[in-house]
């Protein structure tokens, strides 16, 4: 297996926001690898075994140096309907992306930092699932639920057949 770091993002307390926490579990489970009941408990940088699980609230530049350490990063997100498939899958290309929120960071500007502050270039993809409900728990919408053991099965075999979902 190539060196994967599985990299989800979002507020897990925020329903369908945090659909990557729920994901990253589901794959855990499918490959027989526990992870904490919560992110809080999980360490930074990751270890253990391969692949290597890292959950945030969001992205940071410091990610950068870590995402350089993987042949393949995947990171994890939720979606609100803008994206036409429930299910997105699609590779990332490095790109600067300027936000108006001084705490906002695509994985597009993670890998553009990786490329020029460490000179990596590894495998990246982007996997979002549609949320639904962004209420004050951490119970999934129905919709999100199906699309998250949709997602961990496209995980699970990317991870075992080395091309793309």
């Amino acid at each position: 297996m190539k060196s994967t770091l599985i990299l989800g993002y979002g507020n897990l307390d925020r329903q369908d926001d945090g659909a990557a926490w729920h994901i990253m579990r589901g794959v855990a489970e499918a490959i027989g690898r526990p992870l904490p009941l919560v992110p809080d408990e999980m360490p930074i940088p990751p270890d253990g075994p391969l692949p290597h699980f890292l959950f945030c609230l969001q992205l940071y530049p410091e990610f950068s140096e870590l995402i350089g350490q993987y042949e393949r990063v995947i990171f994890l997100d939720a979606h609100t309907g803008a994206v036409a498939n429930d299910l997105n899958i699609q590779s990332i290309e490095s790109a600067y992306q300027g936000s108006p929120l001084t705490h906002s960071m695509s994985p597009a500007a993670c890998l553009a930092l990786t490329q020029t502050l460490y000179h990596k270039n590894p495998e990246t993809l982007l996997l979002s699932v549609r949320g639904y409900e962004f209420k004050f728990t951490q119970q999934l919408s129905p919709g999100t639920t199906a699309l998250v053991q949709e997602a961990v099965k496209k995980i699970v075999h990317w991870m075992k057949e080395e091309p793309q979902p």
